[in-house]
């Protein structure tokens, strides 16, 4: 096997493995939230979306201290190690008590804003969860970091271990919790089980021989100075993260433009469509922490790298098509579909594959630029796609869940253009110049 690809499949396992099971457990999780009936799982369903919108903010020290870690890992610099270790926390420091704050004193209106109105049986039930997972979201936060600091180092079964502990035993404190507590049970079996990974994860961070070197040094800049660097490093990812779940949740109005069935289909299609798209994603993870490896040490891997991830993500993307394709209508049967939904979602599962390869690609090919330093351009790409795929789906959403998938392909199709475009353009300049195509941050 290629030596990248080698130590690509090797990074991605783990993360594949965590990201599985975090689905796993949410899904599990909501099972036992709705025997308390359908309110309660709206409230639930609110108070996910609105984790989900967070981990953008996580990002910006989460990934950017993950890139930051790996250039100073590969450069064998203890002191730029330390530097960004630094940077990373002081970021999070600066950022959690901000966010988390002005999203607790904002509860009420904002669920009274995602569940249509303060008549919703389901309003106080999401005020009572944030009550609980709000606060409890200054953990998440320091879990991400916790898990970017070992991914930089290059060190990814932590992370999967630390991800299948915490969810493993929400598995187990949510039956009890939510019979006594309610939905706020839930919130709190989330937070407790999660406070139990952080405390592991620091335990593993003080045994990390490599951050323990880092610690005997002198950092190689200042506090401020690395804090100021991780949020130019983390900040791109973070809002390329925002710009698609922004993209995500409009695309899901413009399918509602269809009717029920087509909402219904579209919501189960596309959660089936995570074992693959998480899969693009560690991919991605992968090809960022081994860039920024090999930048770091002084070596240009760029286009090995690339063309492996690329053929990593689009065997697993072109598996995945064949096997939704082949199998939808049994998945759709799994899900309790009805059968004009099930006959729906089938037609976009047999539909989808075009677009699936080509986010794979693109997903993967996307971690190189953030682990050379190239977020910036991912982000101008991400929202070009963005702006291209919305008026598509709108113009060719007269065509039904087909004509959604069209939309999603020719976007994509965009996206993957630009890309490589802009990587042709770079590798031309560095043939002509001489000149690396991403200096060191």
């Amino acid at each position: 096997m290629n030596e990248h690809r080698a130590q690509l499949v090797r990074l991605a396992r783990p993360v594949y493995l965590s990201l599985l099971a975090s689905v796993a457990a949410g899904i599990i999780n909501t099972v036992w939230v709705s025997r308390l009936g359908g309110p309660a799982v709206a409230a639930v369903a609110v108070a996910t979306n609105t984790e989900n919108v967070l981990l953008g903010v996580a990002l910006v020290f989460g990934s950017g201290t993950t890139v930051l870690v790996a250039h100073a890992r590969g450069a064998r610099d203890p002191a730029a190690l330390r530097a960004a270790v630094r940077g990373g926390w002081a970021v999070c420091a600066l950022v959690t008590p901000t966010v988390l704050t002005c999203c607790f004193l904002l509860r009420a209106p904002l669920a009274r804003l995602v569940l249509g109105g303060a008549d919703s049986a389901a309003v106080p039930l999401a005020v009572a969860y944030f009550a609980v997972s709000l606060p409890g979201m200054a953990v998440f936060f320091a879990q991400n970091l916790v898990d970017g600091i070992l991914k930089g180092t290059g060190d990814t079964r932590t992370p999967m271990r630390l991800a299948l502990l915490a969810n493993g035993l929400i598995l187990l404190c949510d039956p009890p919790l939510i019979h006594l507590y309610g939905v706020r049970g839930a919130a709190v079996s989330t937070v407790l089980c999660r406070g139990v990974a952080l405390a592991a994860g620091l335990r593993a961070l003080r045994r990390n021989a490599l951050l323990r070197g880092a610690a005997r040094v002198r950092p190689a800049e200042p506090t401020v100075a690395a804090l100021r660097r991780t949020l130019t490093t983390g900040l791109p990812m973070s809002a390329d993260f925002t710009v698609r779940q922004g993209g995500a949740l409009v695309l899901v109005a413009i399918v509602a433009r269809l009717g029920v069935t087509a909402v219904a289909a579209y919501a189960i299609a596309y959660k089936v469509m995570y074992v693959a798209t998480m899969a693009f994603y560690a991919v991605r993870q992968a090809a960022s922490i081994h860039t920024a490896h090999t930048r770091g040490a002084g070596r240009d891997a760029r286009r090995a790298i690339g063309r492996q991830a690329v053929l990593v993500s689009g065997t697993a993307a072109l598996a995945a098509a064949v096997l939704l394709g082949l199998a939808a209508p049994w998945v759709m049967a799994a899900f309790g579909a009805g059968p004009e939904v099930a006959r729906a979602g089938v037609l976009f599962l047999r539909c989808v594959g075009p677009y699936l390869l080509l986010t794979g690609c693109f997903i993967a090919l996307g971690g190189v630029f953030e682990g050379s330093g190239g977020a910036p351009t991912l982000l101008r790409v991400t929202v070009l796609g963005t702006a291209v795929q919305l008026p598509l789906a709108l113009a060719l959403s007269g065509l039904g869940l087909p004509g959604v998938c069209l939309a999603l392909a020719l976007s994509m199709t965009v996206q993957c253009a630009a890309l490589a475009l802009t990587a042709a353009r770079a590798a031309r300049r560095q043939e002509e110049t001489g000149v690396p195509l991403v200096r060191a941050a």
